[in-house]
Formats: C-alpha cells, structure tokens, sequence
C-alpha cells in the first residue's frame, strides 16, 4: 500500500483532481431533457485521468473532483446524488483499461438489461443498443478514436440509466435523443483523442520532472520525438 500511495502520486492525483474541477465548470452545451444542466469540458478531459495514473487512481481522481465539486455547489449529500457521480468514474476507469484484463465493458450490457427492464425503457429498448460500442471499443481498444468512444458511451450508459430510474421520462423523449447521442458522442470521443494527444505531449515535454511509475505515457502518441529528449 505504500509503494502505490506515495506522496507523488497522490501529488499528481490532486493535481489532475484540481484540472478535473476546473473542466466541470466549464459549459460546453446543455443537456437536453433537464432544466438548468450543462455538459462542460469535464466531458472531455475526465476519462484521459485514467490512462495517465492507471483505471483505478484513474477513477479515485474524478471521484475527488466530483466531490469538491458537491462540497462547493453544496448539492445535498443522499444516495442518489451519489450516484450520479459514478458515470465519468467508470469513464476513467475503461479509457485507463486498455490492454488489461477487467470486466468494465460489460457494465453498459448491465445497463443495457436495466434500460429494458424500466416501462419506459422497455419501449424504447433499441435507444440502448448505442451500448454495445464500449464491447466495440475495447476489442479495437488501441485505437483511441475508438477508445474514446468506448469511455464516453460507458458514461453515457450509466448516466441514462440513472436518468431514467431517477426521474420521469416519455417514450417520445428518448426517441429524440437517438440522433443527438451519436453526434454528442461522436464529440465527446474527437475532445477525449485531443485532450490525451495535448496532456501527454505536454507530460512527454516535462518528463524530466513527472516521477517515474507515477504517470503511464504513451511514446506511440509522443509527436515531440525528435524535438525533446525521450526517457524510455
């Protein structure tokens, strides 16, 4: 346990907590079918925790900003809100997966069955099929298009699930939101890609100070090489 909280790591982890908080506040578009909601850029810079400090630190650094984030609103604490901050947590944890062995793609295939067992959902059923690209994703998991997909329609599964069991929803609802998901995502997928090219050619640059088996960098994706010396 020492040898994985030491205190660089859990530096970076309030560092990427701080930078996570920072993007929530950010609005990018609002949120259809809710009053007074927005996605923000947390949308696209959440996931990238994962693949930087590992799936699990990954997910404990935007549990963190999630929660200064209530602690700051000063959102009511109850099981519901709790649980609501799970999607971009499970987000972070997928993008910060690839290559190793875990169940995570199959938690939106759980919500896919949860999705069909609602009334509503049940009408609707073919609004989750979207769910099925994290399987996508992680089978062409080295793509990071794909992986960002993959991160993005995992949140989005777990947030429309909460949605739906959470609060009242029409058949016609979710049927305008099929277009709009594909291209919300689509989006999301390209802002994920751009956020982890610029966070790791920038960590690529600052290597010399980013303590080693703290922050997992990608040389596949360092577009410096040739310009900055690489620590291999």
């Amino acid at each position: 346990m020492r040898e994985l909280l030491t205190k660089d790591r859990i530096l970076f982890v309030l560092i990427f907590s701080i930078l996570a908080l920072i993007a929530y506040n950010i609005n990018f578009s609002p949120m259809l079918g809710t009053e007074n909601q927005s996605f923000t850029l947390f949308q696209f810079f959440g996931p990238i925790a994962g693949a930087f400090l590992g799936p699990v630190f990954g997910a404990v650094t935007i549990l963190l900003a999630e929660g200064m984030n209530v602690f700051i609103v000063g959102n009511e604490i109850n099981l519901i809100n709790l649980i609501r901050l799970t999607p971009m947590m499970f987000a972070a944890f997928y993008f910060g997966s690839v290559g190793r062995k875990n169940l995570v793609a199959l938690v939106p295939i759980v919500c896919m069955a949860l999705f069909m067992l609602h009334p509503i959902g049940a009408q609707v059923w073919y609004y989750s099929v979207y769910w099925v690209i994290p399987l996508i994703g992680k089978i062409l998991g080295k793509n990071l298009f794909f992986r960002s997909l993959g991160a993005t329609f995992t949140a989005h599964a777990l947030g429309s699930v909460i949605f739906l069991y959470t609060i009242p929803t029409t058949v016609t609802l979710w049927q305008t939101l099929i277009p709009i998901v594909l291209f919300e995502r689509a989006m999301f997928a390209m802002g994920i890609s751009v956020s982890y090219l610029i966070a790791n050619n920038f960590l690529i640059m600052v290597r010399n100070k980013v303590p080693e088996k703290v922050v997992e960098l990608s040389e596949k994706y360092n577009f410096t090489r040739g310009v900055f010396t690489s620590r291999n």
